[in-house]
């Protein structure tokens, strides 16, 4: 397993839409599968940039990460849109 700094998560951590999170990481086919209610009971998604949100209503419940690993890099630019369903309006 690669090498994780864990700790740089922990800003995001405490900004998450939810107190608890799972995640699930599926190496062979490189998804990241992060959810913030279990079940999630998803009735709408939206895909943008490789991240399929995940919305109950208006709240963000969840999130895949297409080509997990690509966000491997350090890259400033790969940020994680709003917890509010953009659709919901």
């Amino acid at each position: 397993m690669a090498e994780v700094n864990l700790l740089k998560s922990i800003p995001y951590s405490l900004t998450a839409p939810s107190s608890r999170i799972w995640i699930d990481y599926d190496e062979e086919a490189d998804v990241l599968y992060i959810s913030f209610r279990k079940p999630q009971r998803a009735n709408d998604s939206l895909l943008e940039d490789n991240i399929i949100y995940h919305y109950r209503d208006r709240d963000l419940v969840g999130l895949t990460v297409l080509k997990a690993s690509d966000f491997n890099s350090g890259d400033s630019e790969n940020k994680i849109n709003g917890s509010e369903n953009p659709e919901m309006g």
